[in-house]
Parts: C-alpha cells; structure tokens; sequence
C-alpha cells in the first residue's frame, strides 16, 4: 500500500511543502533487512569491549581540577579538589582500551595511500554521545572513509549519521551507469551488490540505523540523480568528491528533516504511544531534535579530502626534514571562536538580529557550533515547532529540556546549516598521519602537542622492530646504528594504539609532558555525574599515511 504526505521543507529563505510517497511499513518490514543487508559487509574485528553510561551532557563546563604541587624537589605529587576511587594499573588499561580497534590496509592500490587506522572512544556522557565510523568503498566509488561524530541533546542524532552518511556519499560519487544497475536489482528483487565494507568495533553496533526509512530515503537519492542525468556535469575529480561531499551531507540532513515530518503527520495528541516509541533511539523526531557534528576524512588515489561540519578537527602529522614535527590544520572550526564563521551567519539574517542571533558566543544563546545535522529547533519553521510540541511531548521530553520550548528570538529559521567545508589535499612523503577527533581532545590539548605525541609514538614503535643490517654493513656500523637507537628510545611505550596513547596523555597529562598515573587514576573513575563537568566525550581516529622517517 503506497501513502501520499505532504512535509515541509525550506531552501534558504523559501519555505514550501511537498509531497512524499511512503510504502506501507508492513511491506518493507519483511523486505527491507535482505536488502540492506546486501548494501554493506562488515569487515572483522579484534580486541574486548567495554561500554559504560554515563552522565548526560550540562551546557557548563568548568576547568579542569586543579593540581596543587608541594614546594622542593623530589617526585611531583599533588591532591585533586574532587575525591575519586583509585585504580590500578590494570584496571586503568581496561578503561582505557575498553574501545580501542585498529585495522591495517592490504599494501597496494586498493588501500589508496592509506597504510591503516587506531581508533578509540571514551564516554563521559550518560549515554555516551559520541560516535565513529570507518569503511572502504567497494568497486564503483573506491576510496576508504573515515569520521568522528560529536552528537548533542543525545546520541540518537550521532548514532544515526555515523551509520547512514557512509551510503549517501557512495550513492553520490557512484557513475550513474552503477547506480541503475542497483535500481533495476531492487526494482527485479535480486541481490544488491555491497557498496560498503565496514569496520567496526563490536560496541559500533549498539544501535539500529532506521531500517524502513534509512533505505527508502536511500533509494529516493538515486533515483533523483538518475532523473537529472542529463545535468551532470563534466567536473575535474577534485571538483567532483567536493561536490559529492557537499550534497551527501546536505542531503541526509534534508531527509532526516523529511523522515521526522512524515513521523508528525502520522501523530495526533491523541493517538497513544506504543511501547518504546517514544524513547527508542531510531525514533524519526528524536533524531532531528538531537543533532550532531561531522568530521570525515575520504582518502583515493593518494588525494585526501576532509568534509567537516561543527567543532571536530582534522590534523595532519608532518616529518619535517630534520625529523621535527608540525601540526598542519585542514579544519576550520565552526562556532564564534571562527570570525569568519562569524559573520557568515550573521550575513544571513536581518541587521535587527544582529544582538540576538549570537549570543554568549552561542546560536540564539543556546547551541556553540553554528553548523550540525538534525537540531531542527534551529531550522524548521515557528509553525512546525509547535506542532511538534503539541503532538509529540513525550519524545520531546526524552530528548532534552532545551528543545521543549521554541529558541528565544525564533525569527528567520533557519538559523543552523548542514553545509561542510570541503578541503582537499594530496598526499605527500612527509605526510604521515592524519587526527581525527571530536573537541573532547582538542579542549584539552593543542594540536601541536597531539601530533608530537603521536609522532614520537610511531617513531618508537618503529624503532623497536629488530633490525635487519644492509648488505655490507659492517660490525662497527652494527654498533653504531644498535647505540643510535638506544638513544632516540626514551621508554618503552604502553600503547600500540596512537589513539590511546593520546587518551593516555590528555588525561593524565603531568604539565611537562608526561604521565602522572595518579591524576590518570582519578580522572577515569570520577563518578559519572562528576566526569562530564572536566570532560567531554572523546573520540579519535588516527589514520596512518606513510611510515615515519628514523
């Protein structure tokens, strides 16, 4: 049975109502979970798991405790102003590890210049909100992709991006010949060549991505492209994945928006709410009520592309010739701190908004990042808000408070954009690692700082492989290359995973460089409604390039 609603949408300024064709729910129930499995494989994975609740996100954030140092010398010990459990050396590394995963690409063409990946999560919210995503794209699009998601008013937003995005961006760059190959598949019900291989760790799982709706909205974004082949343009590559980024976010964005609208023409206040509905993670009005920011790296043919949205952060890792590193940026950040940023939005409202439109370096006084997925309370109409608030309080209020009432002085919404800036960069020999992480990190360390870390890191575990002498070399040149690393070998490294080493660091950080197990201790067993008050939710991925120069 087909299903005829009419939804709203805006395009700048405009806004315009459309129609919507839905197939009945019973139908694509039993047909959907054989197609989208057949969309995407998942690769395997290695290491244990643990996932923890934690605290739910509170808009203030207040420093980091401080650290009171005795006076003379000796060792450095200090006594934080908050209590904590202490914890073991081993019970730290199973916090610490808890998520971590790696996955090492085959060496050839296939791998695209990337030699492999270390990823790690570490919640302080009440769920965790953060979330990753790492896969290749099969034949057809090519290319391996990865991205950290920063989610905000819960983790259904991030949850549901971090598994839906992938696909946009394949059907976006497919050639249009494999794309109607797929539609006539689905059309003749046979099975759907993969256009992902995943990889993911097993807490990766913990949610649904949709299902029904995720693949119908899926299929209607390729059939639009094939309808307007005939406006395809000859671009040059660079050119055409900036575009295929650009539309990919932007039209997931748009479809989540459509998918909550369709969810608000089928309520009424008085229709009860079945078992779970209102408090299921996939629900389609609290994912656009939740939102999240994006950071994704795609990396083909040697060419690095960054699709950024929000305040995540893409550094690159740079060997200098003499062996010192530098932190180069391919991010810009997406709130106040950016004057750019800054007067692009207020550029996009009348001169009478500018004391209201930023306030307390905040969208409307309430949201820092001036760009998101979801959090339709920036973008939907006055009208629509309130319908949502009259036919849905139950979801509203499992969302968040913020997002029960209408955002003070609501005049011309929409007021968030779902746009990425796009940079491109070709790889080069010195480039030899790529972070990707949400502002958990960066709060609590420079890019700088980060980058060396992981640049000594790598150089150490480098330097600890057994050497093989070069035909010819002589004992004495033996001795010498065996005394020369002893040298540059500070200490024996705890962590294989870079992306945990830099957990290590930000947390326990002894204010010269290395570790203070102590102050580690106390910072990872914070009671879960202490710990979001001096960190967020910290997800990174650090994607390997080249081997580092020794």
């Amino acid at each position: 049975m087909l299903h005829l609603w009419e939804v709203e949408t805006r395009t700048g300024s405009k806004r315009q109502r459309s129609q919507v064709l839905l197939c009945s729910f019973c139908w694509f129930s039993r047909w959907f979970p054989q197609r989208m499995a057949l969309l995407g494989r998942t690769g395997t994975f290695s290491g244990c798991f643990r996932f923890e609740l934690q605290q739910c996100r509170s808009l203030s954030s207040p420093p980091l405790p401080r650290l009171h140092y005795p006076a003379g010398g000796g060792s450095r010990k200090y006594r934080m102003g908050q209590e904590a459990g202490q914890m073991s050396p081993a019970q730290i590394n199973h916090t610490l590890k808890a998520n971590e995963y790696s996955h090492t690409l085959p060496r050839g063409p296939a791998s695209h210049g990337v030699l492999g990946f270390q990823s790690n999560m570490l919640p302080s919210n009440h769920p965790g909100e953060d979330c990753r995503s790492s896969a290749t794209c099969l034949p057809g699009c090519d290319g391996v992709l990865l991205g950290v998601f920063d989610g905000h008013a819960g983790p259904a937003c991030a949850n549901t991006v971090s598994q839906r995005l992938f696909y946009y961006i394949a059907v976006a760059m497919l050639p249009l010949r494999v794309l109607a190959e797929i539609e006539l598949a689905v059309e003749e019900e046979r099975a759907v060549p993969p256009l992902l291989e995943w990889y993911k760790h097993p807490q990766d799982h913990n949610c649904p991505d949709g299902g029904t709706i995720s693949f119908h909205s899926l299929r209607n974004y390729w059939q639009e492209r094939l309808e307007d082949k005939d406006l395809e343009d000859e671009e040059e590559e660079g050119d055409r994945v900036t575009s295929a980024l650009v539309n990919a976010f932007r039209r997931l964005d748009y479809d989540l928006s459509v998918e909550a609208q369709v969810y608000l023409s089928m309520s009424s206040p008085r229709r009860p709410s079945l078992p779970g509905e209102a408090s299921s993670m996939s629900s389609p009005l609290r994912v656009a009520l939740s939102g999240c920011t994006a950071c994704v790296a795609y990396v083909s043919n040697g060419v690095l592309h960054v699709a950024n949205l929000g305040d995540s952060r893409a550094v690159l890792g740079v060997q200098e010739p003499d062996g010192r590193w530098s932190a180069v940026s391919l991010t810009n950040d997406h709130n106040a701190q950016n004057p750019d940023e800054l007067q692009r939005i207020l550029g996009e409202h009348p001169p009478s908004e500018c004391k209201t439109v930023v306030r307390h370096d905040r969208l409307l006084g309430l949201l820092l990042p001036f760009r998101a997925f979801g959090d339709v309370r920036f973008k939907w109409s006055a009208e629509m808000l309130s319908r949502a608030h009259e036919t849905r309080p139950d979801v509203l209020s499992v969302v968040s408070e913020a997002v029960r009432t209408l955002p003070p002085h609501y005049l011309t919404p929409p007021y968030l954009s779902a746009h990425p800036e796009v940079t491109q960069h070709r790889i080069r020999p010195s480039d030899k690692f790529l972070v990707l992480a949400t502002d958990g990190l960066w709060e609590l360390m420079h890019r700088q700082t980060v980058v060396q870390l992981v640049g000594e890191q790598l150089s150490g575990l480098q330097q600890q492989r057994p050497i093989v002498p070069a035909s010819g070399m002589t004992l004495g040149g033996l001795q010498r290359l065996l005394l020369e690393r002893r040298g540059r070998v500070i200490s024996v490294l705890e962590d294989q995973n870079a992306a945990t080493h830099l957990l290590r660091h930000a947390l326990g950080d002894d204010g010269y460089g290395a570790v203070a197990p102590t102050r580690l201790a106390k910072m990872l067993s914070l009671p879960s409604e202490l710990a979001r008050r001096y960190r967020d939710d910290i997800t990174i991925t650090v994607i390997h390039l080249n081997e580092p120069d020794l």
